[in-house]
């Protein structure tokens, strides 16, 4: 365990400007510390300010006040090709509309952010199938994306967020396509990757997915209303 949290948020708000009208609060006063090697839902209904939430802990976005302190370092003093080695290195997206780049095929897909990273072909091929071994379709590397199902588009989604050994796995709504079969099956591979000591946050409106994670934080109009761990 380090001496210090994976992610820190300190009063972190986030505002929105609306033309002809007050600026929209969506976080208001966010506090929270994730340590390295949790599994963390991050619950709330729509609107609530979840996906701010995502945006900000992803790094896609910045906030208003407050401070976001990622890996003992303030975000803040990152630069933008930084805040880009970020994203690409040390935080694994999972979306719910898989984002996987259609007529490609499933290697290509999870080979990309190593094609950004400038990492070597042979290296690249070894990690793409150990990824795709791990995620249960290593006889798919060849299909087309778009060829695929639901539940095996997100498998491959997973290897991708997998594939720069990321520090943490953000998954937004990683079941929202899925039929219950297939969103037990995904989450069950979020738990073992957590079980092999990934750092897994879900965000997450349904109540059944976040029983799978070991605490359970519940934002409502922008605030932390409950911060749960099981036992």
């Amino acid at each position: 365990m380090n001496d210090y949290p994976l992610i820190k948020l300190v009063e972190v708000t986030k505002d929105y400007s609306l033309e002809d009208s007050p600026p929209y609060q969506a976080l208001r006063g966010i506090s929270l510390n994730i340590e390295k090697g949790e599994l963390v839902s991050i619950m709330g209904p729509s609107g609530s300010g979840k996906s701010t939430l995502m945006h900000i802990l992803g790094v896609l976005d910045t906030v208003t006040t407050g401070k976001y302190t990622f890996m003992n370092k303030d975000i803040a003093e990152y630069s933008m090709d930084e805040l880009a080695k970020i994203r690409n290195k040390e935080i694994g997206f999972i979306f719910q509309s898989f984002n996987l780049l259609p007529r490609t095929t499933v290697f290509k897909n999870v080979e990309r952010p190593m094609i950004y990273a400038g990492i070597p072909k042979m290296e690249r091929e070894i990690r793409v199938m150990k990824a795709l071994e791990i995620v249960g379709i290593a006889d798919k590397a060849n299909s087309l994306s778009n060829k695929i199902s639901g539940g095996e588009a997100q498998r491959v989604a997973i290897a991708r967020a997998l594939i720069m050994n990321p520090s943490i796995i953000l998954a937004d709504e990683p079941t929202g396509n899925l039929d219950s079969v297939n969103s037990h099956e995904i989450m069950m591979l979020l738990t073992s990757l957590h079980d092999k000591g990934s750092t897994v946050i879900v965000i997450t409106h349904d109540e059944t997915i976040a029983n799978y994670s070991h605490r359970k934080i519940h934002i409502i109009d922008g605030k932390i209303v409950s911060d749960l761990v099981s036992k």
